[in-house]
């Protein structure tokens, strides 16, 4: 009997202990449910809420100023030194000639110099065992023209002093930058009227700009053509510079009010 005595009031202390330790989960859960919403969740709503992303492009046409034009020589002889030494002659009388149109050394540079092997025909008998015919030797220059005036007597010249290939003209401006910060002012003047169709088409109200980047910018250029009616080159060389176009690109998003 005395020992069932003893055994009681544990089991009372236990119980109470488990008790207190219950309150002071309640306590807790009741805490949290008064503290405010979590960082990440207000992050998930934001990213939820609805956005107009739209795109426009500005451009700007101006005359250029300046043409680079790629020209050079191509030689062929029975050995790989005089193609060479072919190539070297031609391209002599080039820089000569380029000189005496007034063309500085800076603004020459040379963009291809190759020697290679050249094959006989395809023989199906021998196989892959094909003869070398002979060797030929190409040298390029790119030529930057800064008088718009002389484009085409530069080319009549180099042509006149041995270079037998002419790649093309691109005609180009030496200061663009004004005439891009114009194109970026009006793809950002089309983003705003497109916004406003939009809303206005779609029944929304936008709000905070989200974002706003530049996606590309290009500036082509057109090329060089030939008088049709010249079949000499005592008529010389007509070229067309035109107008070259500089466009910018421009992505914005913004975020529709609900």
């Amino acid at each position: 009997m005395n020992h069932s005595l003893n055994v009681t009031p544990a089991r009372m202390a236990l119980r109470r202990r488990l008790t207190g330790a219950a309150l002071a989960a309640g306590l807790l859960l009741g805490a949290a449910a008064m503290m405010p919403v979590p960082a990440f969740a207000q992050a998930q709503s934001e990213t939820q809420e609805g956005r107009l992303s739209l795109s426009a492009q500005g451009e700007v046409r101006i005359a250029p100023d300046m043409a680079t034009v790629s020209a050079g020589a191509r030689t062929r002889a029975d050995t790989a030194a005089e193609a060479l030494a072919a190539n070297a002659r031609a391209m002599s009388g080039v820089f000569q000639a380029l000189e005496r149109a007034g063309i500085a050394r800076r603004d020459i540079q040379t963009s291809g110099l190759s020697l290679n092997a050249v094959y006989e025909p395809y023989d199906s008998e021998r196989g892959r065992d094909q003869r070398i015919a002979g060797y030929e030797a190409s040298n390029t220059v790119r030529v930057i023209v800064r008088d718009m005036d002389r484009v085409g007597r530069t080319i009549d010249a180099l042509v006149s002093s041995g270079a037998n290939q002419l790649q093309g003209v691109n005609f180009t401006h030496s200061d663009p930058a004004e005439a891009r910060d114009e194109a970026r002012r009006r793809a950002v003047n089309e983003l705003n009227r497109l916004r406003s169709l939009y809303a206005e088409a779609a029944g929304i109200s936008t709000g905070r700009l989200i974002s706003l980047s530049e996606s590309s910018s290009s500036q082509p250029s057109p090329m060089m053509y030939a008088r049709a009616e010249s079949v000499s080159m005592d008529a010389g060389t007509e070229v067309a510079p035109g107008e070259i176009t500089i466009s910018v690109n421009v992505d914005a998003v913004w975020a529709i009010q609900p």
